[in-house]
């Protein structure tokens, strides 16, 4: 047997998930989650819980009643209402635990679908005719939404596995009253019809794009949950609040501003807060902007024109906030004693690259050399 090829066990014809022929297959790779616990023999918390994956950004979870040997990339028949669904494992084990908690889902309390079997040759193939339908019926009913006048964009069509229900997936900035749609799409398409209502960060995972860094989206590639931005994110990063640099390609706050906001807490931990005046024989000092890696927390005296910053280390911030709480004025926000003056943390450029000409006279020097050689004579043979 081929190194590649998984034992087939007869109840799924399907050898390798990673060359499977389903018309699917590329899109229930988003939001997939790597179990980094796949080759621990016996788990200690076993989980009758799996998570399944369907098409594009859907996951659900559901319970392996029946104690199925199920591993990750099997094709299972699940529990739908009504009928039953064909998905993905995506998810098995110790893993799906984490994944509940994470979502808030409590295991005693939510009720769970059952799965009901591996997905035999007649579900596969009711599955591929399903996934062939559900780009004409979402080209279709885009036409049918634009006779009847509905402020609507329909941005993708799902189909149950069985064939007897569809999902269509919609965008809209107001209510809308679908109603007739609703009758004149079961009447023509002769299927259950369910409509659901998207955001813009699931209408981008679902279809795809590229980013502003010019990779594929994270929430149509590798991004395993949609998890919520809020421009605290920005703020803790001290990143300016440009909404045209801060949104992405769906209009929402960029996902990859949570990337690194960890670091950046962790690195705050020891800095004082941002709206204490600190108090100083020349003046007040107010807080304007900050250098979090290095530690280093701008001040100026002067609050409404902003000029003659001065950089002081947040070990000495700290100081002159408790000298001040005894009531006691510093002389400098700098102190002078410990070897730091004003001015000396500020940003020196030791490169040279201040001046717009820098390099005029290194090419002055080149054609002077240029021109020397060319009016050295040639050695002619005689």
């Amino acid at each position: 047997m081929d190194n590649n090829e998984k034992e087939n066990t007869g109840d799924n014809p399907v050898k390798d998930i990673t060359s499977c022929s389903c018309p699917k297959r590329e899109k229930c790779s988003k939001l997939e989650t790597f179990d980094w616990l796949g080759s621990i023999p016996d788990p200690t918390l076993k989980v009758d819980i799996i998570e399944v994956s369907f098409k594009n950004t859907r996951k659900e979870f559901f319970l392996n009643a029946n104690s199925l040997r199920l591993k990750k990339g099997d094709i299972v028949a699940v529990e739908a209402s009504p009928g039953h669904d064909i998905g993905i494992v995506s998810l098995t084990g110790e893993l799906v635990y984490f994944q509940l908690k994470k979502q808030g889902v409590s295991i005693s309390e939510h009720e769970f679908k059952k799965v009901y079997r591996k997905a035999k040759p007649a579900d596969l193939e009711k599955w591929y005719d399903a996934a062939a339908l559900e780009h004409p019926t979402m080209l279709e009913t885009r036409k049918i939404a634009s006779e009847l006048n509905l402020d609507m964009k329909i941005g993708d069509v799902e189909y149950q596995g069985d064939k007897t229900k569809a999902i269509f997936y919609y965008i809209a900035d107001e209510r809308v009253d679908f109603r007739e749609l609703i009758k004149v799409l079961a009447e023509k398409f002769k299927i259950r019809i369910e409509m659901r209502q998207i955001g813009a960060r699931q209408e981008a995972g679902r279809i795809g794009g590229i980013g502003s860094c010019g990779r594929e989206l994270c929430c149509s590639s590798w991004i395993t949950n949609f998890v919520s931005v809020t421009t605290n994110s920005a703020r803790y990063q001290e990143i300016s609040l440009n909404p045209q640099k801060l949104a992405g390609q769906c209009g929402k706050l960029k996902c990859c501003l949570n990337y690194e906001l960890d670091c950046y807490v962790d690195a705050q931990k020891d800095f004082p807060s941002k709206e204490i005046i600190l108090e100083t024989k020349t003046g007040q000092a107010y807080h304007n902007k900050t250098d979090i890696f290095r530690n280093i927390m701008w001040y100026t005296f002067d609050p409404v024109n902003l000029v003659n910053f001065t950089p002081v280390p947040v070990f000495r911030v700290n100081e002159i906030i408790e000298l001040n709480k005894k009531g006691i004025k510093v002389d400098s926000l700098i102190d002078t004693s410990s070897g730091l003056e004003d001015g000396s943390l500020d940003f020196k450029n030791v490169i040279g690259q201040e001046s717009l000409t820098r390099f005029d006279e290194q090419k002055g020097k080149r054609k002077k050399k240029r021109n020397i050689k060319r009016k050295k004579p040639r050695n002619e043979n005689k």
